[in-house]
This record gives C-alpha cells, structure tokens and sequence, in this order.
C-alpha cells in the first residue's frame, strides 16, 4: 500500500476475499478496468458479485455495462481543455488553453460537477460539512498567475489566463530550462540507477519456473490504438488489421503453424484464440499480443469496436505475476503457449 493505494493486481481478491474489508461497492471514472487490467477474467468475476456499481462515463464499454447506474459526464467537445500531462514531455515550454467548441446540452454535467453533486449528497447523509470543488478554470486561473511565468514572478512575461486564451495556437515561452537537480532529495544530487531494494532482489529473477517449451508474451501499442477506446472510431480503426499475434518464422516453424493461422494461446490465468502472423520484427521466443482488444463483452455497446477481430490480452496475464518491490503487474514477460487449432 502507498499513500492509500493499493496495486490493481489486488483488486479482484479485494473483491471476492469475504469479510472484514471486502469491497463490495465500485465506482469508475473515464475507465475500462476489465479490459485494461492483468487478470481480467477473474477480474469480471469479481465485478459481477459486486453490490453496487457506478460508473462516470459516456461509455458502455465491458467494465460499465455491469455497473447499477451510469452519469455520463459532457464530452470532450463541450469543455475547456488545458493539458497537463503532456506539457511535461514538449521540447520547449509553451502553453494553449482550448475552450469548448459546443455548448453542453441543457442538464448535462461536467464531471467535476458530478464530483460535487455526489460528494454534497454524501456529506448531507452523513452529517458532515462539504466543500465544494472550484471550477477546473477558476484552478487554472491562479495556477498561471503564480506559476513561473505569472505577472509577480516573471513580469516581463505576465502570464495570464486571458492572455493564454487570447491566443488560441498557443504561446511558445521559450527553450526549456535546467531544473531537475534542484527537485532531487538525494546527498549528492545524484540518481540512484541501482537502489539497494532492486539490487537485493535480482538473485530471485533467475528462479523463474519457465519451461522450456514456453514463450514469453509482450504487449504492442500503436499510434491509432493506443488504449480500449481508441477502438470505438472508424478513422482510428479503419485499414489493415493490427490486432494479431506476431511470432518469429522460426517458433512457427518448431509448432508446425502456418502464418496466417489460428492459434490458441494459453497461460495460468486463461487462454484466447487468434490469428498469427510471421515476422522476423519480434525475435525468437517471444510472442507479441497488442494492448485493449476483444470487444465481445455480452452488454458492451461500442458498436464500432465489437466488428473489429482481436482479442483481450489481459485475459493473459496474471495477477500473481507483479513486481514485487511496487505490487505493480507485469504486463511483459508472461510465459504462455502457443498451438495450432
């Protein structure tokens, strides 16, 4: 456990584990934990013997179609937008703020305002006092005015939100600047590439039970099928399919299976079955299962998806297979085989 967390491969026992503790309620924002997390099959089971369910999403996707009640927020059209994850990996600082392009039908919601709806409910039946959530911009607003390039700390730039938003294709603030020693807690500003927990723990890794006639399953991403929902739009789905299992010439060959095939693939959490293809990209011994497909769940509605093939490799990985110094799954490296149909 850190800082209230628990590891996602500890969610389906935290569910199905009775007694003292046991999860019996689940809510879910923007997510698709069924398809996205190592174990899904248990991982189904354990959502269907919830009690409760609720979901904040626009989606009825194979995680919330088992939820009780679904408030679906406004779509990404109908709010601001100001990122912050990804500024963190441009090559020169900068800033845009996006404002919605549509007006939100009447009654819809932000999601914050559901937050705030829900929370004010629960604070009223249990008697405590509730503090709203600012407007996300009203954040944002006192964010840039204090930040780095705000009217006090930098007044040859004197940043603002107005600003920002008089500007629609952005504001480029310049070249990046040195700053990363000045963030680090070590006494020699220095990073540890081998800390003594991970060092102590290598002897372990060549304990591995494989079998020899085992192949190691990895994942694959791509630029039009990064997560689930990518799936769900035809302009990010349209041409060749890109679903299937890659396998190097050679491991097809000592299978007897011919490229183009059927295969079953199998592990200790469970097996699906797909079609493979030969390509001398992945190297011997290794099989490559891209992330988020298999869109078959009975109650899903994401249309688009379900007449796409592929399979959901998270029926392949295993919750008992995780880094033991964070909990966290791996979701590389997972001994499964491979045969003909």
């Amino acid at each position: 456990e850190h800082g209230g967390e628990l590891p996602a491969v500890t969610l389906a026992e935290e569910i199905l584990t009775e007694g003292e503790g046991q999860i019996r309620g689940m809510i879910t924002i923007a997510g698709n934990p069924l398809r996205s997390s190592a174990g899904s099959d248990q991982l189904t089971r354990a959502f269907e013997s919830l009690e409760f369910q609720m979901a904040i999403d626009f989606y009825i996707n194979e995680t919330t179609c088992h939820a009780d009640l679904i408030l679906p927020p406004t779509d990404p059209l109908e709010h601001d937008h100001y990122d912050i994850a990804f500024f963190k990996l441009a090559v020169r600082n900068s800033t845009r703020y996006n404002a919605p392009v549509f007006e939100p039908e009447e009654g819809a919601l932000h999601d914050w305002q559901i937050f705030n709806a829900l929370s004010a409910k629960i604070s009223a039946l249990k008697g405590r006092a509730f503090k709203p959530l600012p407007a996300p911009e009203k954040l944002l607003e006192v964010g840039v005015c204090n930040g780095e390039y705000g009217p006090e700390r930098n007044p040859g730039v004197a940043l603002t939100l107005d600003t920002i938003k008089a500007s629609p294709h952005g504001i480029d603030l310049g070249p990046l600047t040195e700053g990363a020693v000045d963030r680090l807690c070590t006494d020699d500003d220095r990073i540890d590439m081998l800390p003594t927990l991970y060092a102590d723990d290598l002897a372990r890794l060549g304990d591995d039970d494989f079998q020899a006639s085992e192949l190691l399953l990895i994942g694959r991403r791509h630029v039009r099928s990064n997560n689930s929902w990518f799936h769900n739009y035809h302009r990010l789905v349209k041409g060749k399919p890109r679903w299937q299992l890659m396998m190097h010439p050679g491991d097809l060959k000592a299978r007897n299976i011919p490229d183009g095939a059927q295969v079953r693939i199998a592990s200790r959490a469970g097996s699906v079955t797909t079609t493979v293809i030969a390509t001398e990209d992945i190297m011997p011994g290794v099989v490559s299962l891209p992330h988020g497909w298999g869109h078959d769940e009975p109650g899903a509605r994401l249309t688009i998806a379900a007449q796409q093939g592929g399979v959901n490799c998270n029926a392949l990985t295993d919750d008992r297979l995780y880094d033991m110094a964070s909990g966290n799954a791996a979701l590389n490296g997972v001994p499964v085989s491979v045969s003909a149909i």
